[in-house]
């Protein structure tokens, strides 16, 4: 048994001790319940407050990124509206481009109106294309895409991709190996005259179509070219029929590379196949081969196409030039400003999305159309003449087609990357801010649990310290019965 002593109360300071844990607890109960959390200070789980603060930045980046694919699918639908009115004014040039066709029915001041509102049509394309805008921001004028030029003989500038990198203040050097050839054969008899009149049949297939032709007597070499060609030309055959100099017939495929093939057979060996009615495979086009900033690429016809992962990736150019003496002698150069539009849409480093906006208007629509009024685009097009008005179709179809896949892009962008992501997200902010609760927010019936037990022996280790406060009365009462 221990000895009563006045100077230490070792059990009112033990008592004090648990005391004051106690009150600790029931402080930190408070805290839980009145916030809501288990975990408010890092001092309450410091490896769970880490989880938790990543979780929340995680959810917090989740949120913007559902607001910024929400704004970025908004744009997209502004542009394809645009798009939409300019495929509409497109369809009434086209519409009214029949009407001027119709020249037997058609006098001057009807074809001049034609001209007139088509006319009115072209300038309203153009106003589009230069207002159109997301806020502040043109969105068919051309600065919201990727653009390139061409420095070199025979190099052309075809397109570049939304991966294209901008390319050096000098361009991307462009270096040509092997230039692409058609498809192409000649035969080793001559049509001579008796072989004419005896009947040799000729027969070409390309593309799955088929043009025959079968000589008659009183035709010659000549005649024989032209009656073939224009069965190749019924049938919708890229091929163009000649002769030598000798009346040796020459089959040659109108498009460059290795796709470009074609079969030919002949009843007499050697005017077209080398044996008698047997076909023969005529594939020795060649697509071309070179570099493109000293990286690899792949080429199809004369097109050469930057390969991916590369730093011109999805550059494309034309290379239609003679053959280099040199291989390692650059025939030019291809500068590329990239502007595309870019759109955070996840909530993580790199999780973007690319849109490249080229300029739509009537100069960048309906290029490259061969025609015999020598439009070079949809803003030259002139319907007061009946070639005009069926060249004007041409210009006005391509037109069309290429607006229809810039709205294709479009709607695959928004569909397939911009709301699909969304939905993704959606999910994604669910499912953190789940983790989140489970890590993070405090059990509250579990933490009422707590605070009241803490409430209850709180006042129990008051009372308790109140008891072990007496013990040194007892010895004041020994020494007041001294």
């Amino acid at each position: 048994m221990g000895a009563l002593v006045i100077n230490h109360n070792a059990q009112a300071i033990n008592t004090h001790r648990n005391l004051m844990n106690v009150d600790r607890d029931l402080k930190t109960s408070l805290e839980h319940l009145s916030s809501g959390l288990k975990i408010v200070r890092a001092a309450d789980g410091p490896a769970t407050l880490m989880i938790s603060e990543q979780m929340r930045a995680q959810v917090a980046s989740v949120v913007q990124a559902i607001r910024n694919s929400e704004t970025s699918v908004s744009m997209v639908q502004t542009t394809e509206s645009a798009l939409d009115e300019m495929n509409k004014l497109l369809v009434g040039v086209r519409q009214l481009s029949i009407h001027a066709a119709n020249e037997g029915a058609n006098d001057r001041n009807m074809l001049e109106a034609d001209q007139a509102e088509i006319k009115n049509a072209l300038e309203s394309i153009d106003r589009i294309a230069q207002f159109a805008q997301f806020g502040t921001r043109k969105i068919l004028d051309g600065s919201n895409g990727v653009s390139g030029l061409a420095a070199g003989k025979g190099l052309t500038f075809v397109k570049a991709s939304t991966n294209t990198r901008t390319s050096p203040d000098a361009g991307y050097e462009v270096r040509v190996s092997q230039v692409a050839s058609k498809a192409e054969m000649t035969g080793t008899v001559p049509l001579s005259k008796d072989l004419i009149e005896s009947g040799v049949t000729l027969s070409v297939q390309e593309g799955g179509r088929v043009a025959s032709y079968t000589t008659r007597k009183g035709e010659d070499a000549i005649t024989v070219v032209h009656n073939l060609q224009s069965q190749v030309d019924l049938s919708g055959l890229r091929l163009k029929i000649g002769t030598t100099d000798d009346g040796r017939l020459t089959v040659q495929h109108q498009d460059y590379g290795a796709d470009a093939k074609f079969v030919v057979v002949s009843s007499t060996a050697g005017v077209l196949s080398q044996e008698e009615g047997i076909p023969l495979a005529v594939q020795n086009g060649k697509d071309i081969t070179g570099t493109i900033n000293n990286q690899l690429t792949f080429g199809k016809g004369r097109i050469l196409m930057a390969a991916p992962g590369t730093e011109p990736d999805g550059l494309q150019v034309l290379y239609e030039g003679a053959q280099p003496q040199d291989a390692q002698a650059a025939v030019g150069r291809i500068s590329v400003t990239q502007n595309s539009l870019v759109f955070q849409v996840g909530p993580n480093v790199g999780q973007r999305v690319r849109i490249a906006l080229n300029a739509l208007s009537t100069r960048t629509l309906g290029l490259n159309i061969p025609n015999e009024s020598k439009f070079q685009n949809l803003s030259d097009v002139d319907v007061r003449n009946a070639q005009g008005a069926q060249d004007t179709m041409k210009l006005v179809d391509r037109a069309i087609d290429d607006l229809n896949v810039v709205r294709g892009n479009l709607g695959a962008i928004q569909k397939n990357a911009l709301e699909s992501n969304l939905r993704s997200l959606h999910v994604a902010q669910e499912e953190l801010t789940s983790a989140e609760s489970v890590v993070r927010d405090a059990d509250m019936a579990e933490e009422i649990s707590t605070f009241t037990r803490n409430q209850i022996i709180l006042q129990s280790a008051t009372a308790m310290l109140g008891h072990a406060n007496q013990v040194p009365r007892n010895i004041l009462a020994l020494l007041e019965k001294s």
